[in-house]
């Protein structure tokens, strides 16, 4: 089955959490588009609201269209075994070995953890897809060269590991869903054009539901799709990767500076730094500070 990820986002929004995932915790109003593509719509709200058939995958999109984008903004296409490959030595080097998730290309029958190590340590463990586009490193929906549907046991992203892990080692439903959240806490990404934002937020929130249902037999109930929701709205943010504010945005003036003479001199806003959120202590950080840590 191919992916229209604009049956993805009319899903989100009838289940009523379409505003939250295009809500910036940064600027508190919404992701912007980023690109020229969309000029004919004058916000995100509209567009997805009315015309959500053309937000499309790349997949999706015309061969002219991926071309452009790979000239204007460096965006391109990562084939799956690209993705697995790079997950692969990600986990070699906490797990400290290799063909810990695949051997030879396929599931291993059990993941097996080393004495120092616990299961939970693992979904814990924060990681971060910069510049993510559709988020083919956290979450491997469907293959970004086709469009099809790939099936759980295929799906080789991130946070696929990470709910892999929960469902093998919790021990009943409540702690299934308590570690499965905290593994969308400690997955993170962040993209510059608001299309890409938007089709990647979407896939972890669906990702999230199809693994609920796999698991669990079940639908996530509204508590937990408005929790995973902010969540994401948190974890993958916007934001220009050389300045680490967001792009194509200036901060309101919190003051006006009067010259010597009594007059209100020009004051050129800031991009305002990107904020995000640390689950485990409850706080919201820039992203900068985190850096430099």
């Amino acid at each position: 089955m191919r992916v229209q990820i604009y049956s993805d986002i009319a899903a989100v929004r009838c289940l009523g959490f379409l505003e939250r995932l295009l809500s910036d915790k940064t600027t508190k109003q919404n992701i912007l588009w980023a690109t020229a593509e969309y000029d004919m719509f004058d916000k995100m709200q509209q567009i997805t609201a009315d015309d959500t058939f053309c937000i499309r995958t790349r997949a999706e999109k015309e061969r002219e269209a991926q071309s452009q984008r790979t000239r204007r903004h460096a965006e391109v296409f990562t084939p799956l075994w690209v993705v697995r490959k790079m997950n692969d030595y990600a986990d070699e080097v906490w797990f400290g070995s290799p063909d810990v998730f695949f051997r030879d290309g396929q599931p291993t029958e059990r993941i097996q953890f080393p004495p120092d190590k616990t299961w939970q340590e693992y979904v814990d463990s924060r990681r971060l897809e910069i510049t993510c586009g559709e988020a083919p490193y956290l979450v491997t929906r469907y293959d970004v060269e086709s469009g099809e549907l790939l099936p759980i046991p295929q799906r080789v992203g991130i946070l696929d590991r990470k709910l892999r892990v929960v469902t093998e080692n919790a021990a009943d439903d409540a702690e299934w869903m308590q570690w499965a959240i905290r593994a969308v806490e400690s997955t993170y990404g962040y993209e510059f054009q608001g299309d890409n934002l938007l089709i990647a937020r979407v896939n972890v929130f669906s990702t999230f539901a199809e693994y609920t249902r796999s698991a669990l037999n079940r639908e996530p109930s509204e508590a937990e799709y408005s929790h995973i929701a902010n969540v994401i709205a948190w974890n993958l943010w916007q934001m220009d990767g050389l300045t680490d504010t967001v792009p194509n945005c200036k901060a309101q003036a919190e003051f006006e500076q009067i010259s010597f003479f009594g007059e209100i001199e020009p004051h050129e806003p800031e991009q305002p730094p990107c904020r995000i959120y640390d689950w485990r202590t409850k706080e919201s950080v820039t992203f900068e500070s985190l850096k430099r840590r």
